[in-house]
């Protein structure tokens, strides 16, 4: 009896896992595949995120480069202009035929319409006769000094202002502000300047130059003064 059980089971087929079951073999191969799969994307993830930080570091480094080259050439630039309009004011007050001192209530809107008057008739002048005739019957050339300020008429219909600041009695730098109108009934813009860039000009040109440009005038004076009071300040803390 043993034997014929012995032999019965001998005869019978051995079942191998997924031998018989195809489909159970195909969901073993693809669950593989896939862990093939999610590993190589991990790895390709890794290397976009090491790519992108070597990335974002070479930017970084060439925003930081730009930021340094554009602040140098702002240097340049602001010295040439400054040398530029220091040379021009210079050149106004030597040929000046008189400088008027004017304090208080001298210094107000109807002297500044003068001056304004003044840069343009010059200016049309010299236009329609040129320096001929400017040589031959010369106008004279008024200076005018109110307080830190210096107004002079400078060639092209424009108006300069000097700030001369100064602290503890002593001076300090000199700042420039050039305007200029196309006519004498157009308002007046700021055309170039060497105010420190941190000092809202701009925004101050847009409320008061073209309803009070004396009133501009000395705000940008005051503010000019105020710089210099409060840097010299922190450069010398015995003050």
């Amino acid at each position: 009896m043993e034997s014929d059980v012995e032999e019965s089971l001998r005869k019978r087929p051995r079942k191998y896992p997924f031998s018989a079951d195809s489909s159970s073999r195909k969901q073993f191969e693809q669950y593989s595949g896939r862990t093939f799969a999610f590993t190589g994307e991990v790895n390709f993830m890794q290397d976009d995120d090491n790519r992108l930080e070597i990335t974002r570091t070479k930017f970084g480094s060439l925003l930081k480069r730009h930021g340094d080259l554009t602040e140098r050439l702002a240097r340049d630039s602001d010295k040439i202009i400054f040398e530029r309009l220091q040379k021009e004011f210079e050149a106004a007050r030597a040929s000046q035929t008189e400088e008027i001192c004017l304090d208080g209530e001298e210094w107000n809107d109807g002297l500044l319409a003068t001056i304004r008057e003044r840069v343009h008739m010059e200016a049309d002048r010299k236009a329609m006769h040129g320096d001929a005739d400017i040589l031959a019957c010369p106008q004279d050339k008024i200076t005018y000094k109110i307080g830190n300020k210096v107004i002079c008429c400078l060639e092209g219909a424009r108006i300069g202002v000097q700030y001369e600041t100064s602290f503890a009695g002593e001076p300090c730098e000199f700042y420039h502000c050039v305007l200029e109108s196309k006519s004498f009934l157009e308002k007046m813009t700021v055309l170039e300047h060497t105010v420190p860039f941190f000092l809202p000009i701009r925004e101050i040109e847009n409320d008061l130059l073209s309803s009070n440009a004396m009133k501009f005038i000395d705000h940008v004076g005051d503010l000019l003064q105020a710089f210099v009071d409060r840097r010299e300040q922190v450069d010398c803390p015995c003050m």
